[in-house]
């Protein structure tokens, strides 16, 4: 069993930054691969960012936030990042971190991790 703990989350202008944080324990840490989702009002979850060992490291981004989001971890701390910059009001959500075993078609899937946090709110405004 894995619990993960997510924290960061806020009110942030157009433009500013935010650093989402993701706390896991349970399992090692260093063997799964971790993720980052989202959720707006209305809309179904949507991948955003994960990272995996697997072959050396793997990270892949949506479309949506590359160049802007970027996701890192720090094994000695089972903690997974999610530093967002030039954020923009269409970023609003609730951020979920995940984490699992997902193959490597199935990395960008919710369906793909076992272990989900409880969210945490991030509201950009205009």
């Amino acid at each position: 069993q894995v619990e993960l703990t997510e924290s960061g989350g806020g009110l942030v202008q157009a433009g500013g930054s935010l650093r989402l944080s993701c706390a896991a324990s349970g399992r090692t840490f260093s063997s799964l691969t971790m993720a980052w989702f989202r959720q707006a009002p209305g809309k179904e979850r949507e991948f955003v960012a994960a990272h995996n060992w697997r072959s050396g490291i793997n990270i892949h981004y949506a479309d949506s936030v590359k160049g802007r989001f970027t996701i890192s971890r720090d094994n000695a701390k089972n903690t997974v990042y999610l530093q967002m910059n030039s954020l923009k009001p269409e970023d609003t959500a609730v951020y979920y971190c995940a984490a699992g075993n997902p193959v490597l078609t199935y990395v960008r899937n919710q369906q793909g991790y076992t272990f989900w946090g409880q969210g945490t709110q991030v509201t950009v405004s205009s």
